[in-house]
Protein backbone atom coordinates (compact mmCIF):
# COMPACT_ATOMS: atom_id res chain seq x y z
CA UNK A 1 0.00 0.00 0.00
CA UNK A 2 1.46 3.32 -1.14
CA UNK A 3 0.21 6.82 -0.43
CA UNK A 4 1.30 10.06 -2.07
CA UNK A 5 0.94 13.34 -0.23
CA UNK A 6 1.17 16.52 -2.28
CA UNK A 7 1.77 20.02 -0.98
CA UNK A 8 2.83 23.45 -2.16
CA UNK A 9 -0.02 24.57 -4.39
CA UNK A 10 -1.64 27.94 -4.08
CA UNK A 11 -2.42 31.28 -5.67
CA UNK A 12 0.39 33.42 -7.07
CA UNK A 13 0.77 36.38 -9.39
CA UNK A 14 2.23 36.01 -12.85
CA UNK A 15 6.00 35.89 -12.61
CA UNK A 16 5.91 34.33 -9.17
CA UNK A 17 7.16 30.97 -7.98
CA UNK A 18 5.86 27.88 -6.24
CA UNK A 19 7.50 24.66 -5.16
CA UNK A 20 5.41 21.51 -5.21
CA UNK A 21 6.33 18.45 -3.17
CA UNK A 22 5.09 14.89 -3.36
CA UNK A 23 6.15 12.37 -0.73
CA UNK A 24 5.52 8.66 -1.07
CA UNK A 25 5.01 6.46 1.97
CA UNK A 26 4.04 2.88 2.63
CA UNK A 27 5.40 -0.33 1.21
CA UNK A 28 8.18 0.88 -1.05
CA UNK A 29 10.93 -1.32 -2.38
CA UNK A 30 12.28 1.13 -4.91
CA UNK A 31 10.96 3.98 -6.99
CA UNK A 32 11.52 4.10 -10.70
CA UNK A 33 10.30 7.16 -12.59
CA UNK A 34 8.54 10.06 -10.89
CA UNK A 35 6.65 12.83 -12.58
CA UNK A 36 4.20 15.69 -12.54
CA UNK A 37 1.07 16.11 -14.62
CA UNK A 38 -1.43 18.92 -14.78
CA UNK A 39 -4.99 19.40 -15.94
CA UNK A 40 -6.65 22.70 -16.71
CA UNK A 41 -10.45 23.06 -16.79
CA UNK A 42 -11.84 21.55 -19.97
CA UNK A 43 -8.45 20.17 -20.98
CA UNK A 44 -6.87 16.73 -20.92
CA UNK A 45 -4.26 15.84 -18.37
CA UNK A 46 -0.78 16.50 -19.73
CA UNK A 47 2.68 15.45 -18.70
CA UNK A 48 4.67 18.35 -17.28
CA UNK A 49 7.94 16.77 -16.23
CA UNK A 50 9.49 13.42 -15.41
CA UNK A 51 12.65 12.25 -13.71
CA UNK A 52 14.11 8.76 -13.74
CA UNK A 53 15.88 7.00 -10.91
CA UNK A 54 19.13 7.94 -12.63
CA UNK A 55 18.24 11.62 -12.74
CA UNK A 56 17.34 12.00 -16.41
CA UNK A 57 14.62 14.60 -16.94
CA UNK A 58 12.07 15.54 -19.57
CA UNK A 59 9.83 18.59 -19.74
CA UNK A 60 6.77 19.82 -21.52
CA UNK A 61 8.02 22.33 -24.09
CA UNK A 62 6.03 25.20 -22.62
CA UNK A 63 7.62 24.83 -19.17
CA UNK A 64 11.18 24.01 -20.14
CA UNK A 65 13.55 26.58 -18.68
CA UNK A 66 11.01 27.71 -16.09
CA UNK A 67 10.25 24.51 -14.18
CA UNK A 68 12.73 22.14 -12.58
CA UNK A 69 11.93 18.63 -11.41
CA UNK A 70 14.11 16.99 -8.78
CA UNK A 71 13.96 14.10 -6.35
CA UNK A 72 15.26 13.15 -2.94
CA UNK A 73 15.58 9.39 -2.95
CA UNK A 74 16.20 9.18 0.79
CA UNK A 75 12.85 10.87 1.41
CA UNK A 76 10.98 9.21 -1.47
CA UNK A 77 9.99 12.69 -2.56
CA UNK A 78 9.73 14.46 -5.89
CA UNK A 79 9.67 18.23 -6.26
CA UNK A 80 8.64 20.66 -8.93
CA UNK A 81 10.14 24.13 -8.71
CA UNK A 82 7.96 26.45 -10.75
CA UNK A 83 9.41 29.85 -11.65
CA UNK A 84 8.20 32.66 -13.89
CA UNK A 85 4.68 31.35 -13.63
CA UNK A 86 2.15 32.31 -16.28
CA UNK A 87 -1.66 32.28 -16.17
CA UNK A 88 -1.65 29.36 -18.60
CA UNK A 89 0.13 27.29 -15.95
CA UNK A 90 -3.08 27.29 -13.93
CA UNK A 91 -4.51 23.87 -13.23
CA UNK A 92 -4.55 20.91 -10.90
CA UNK A 93 -1.12 19.34 -10.58
CA UNK A 94 -0.78 15.63 -9.93
CA UNK A 95 2.31 13.68 -9.02
CA UNK A 96 2.84 10.14 -10.24
CA UNK A 97 5.27 7.60 -8.88
CA UNK A 98 6.20 4.29 -10.49
CA UNK A 99 7.00 1.57 -7.96
CA UNK A 100 7.85 -1.87 -9.27
CA UNK A 101 5.05 -2.63 -11.76
CA UNK A 102 2.51 -0.15 -10.45
CA UNK A 103 1.81 3.54 -10.89
CA UNK A 104 0.49 5.66 -8.03
CA UNK A 105 -1.16 9.06 -8.25
CA UNK A 106 -1.49 11.90 -5.82
CA UNK A 107 -4.88 13.53 -5.32
CA UNK A 108 -3.78 16.76 -6.94
CA UNK A 109 -3.03 20.27 -5.77
CA UNK A 110 -4.47 23.44 -7.26
CA UNK A 111 -2.12 25.99 -8.79
CA UNK A 112 -3.66 29.30 -9.80
CA UNK A 113 -1.68 32.05 -11.49
CA UNK A 114 -3.32 35.45 -11.75
CA UNK A 115 -2.51 37.92 -14.50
Amino acid sequence: QVQLVESGGGLVQAGGSLRLSCAASGTIFSINAMGWYRQAPGKVRELVATITSGGSTNYLDSVRGRFTISRDNAKNTVYLQMNSLKPEDTGVYYCKVDIRWSAYWGQGTQVTVSS
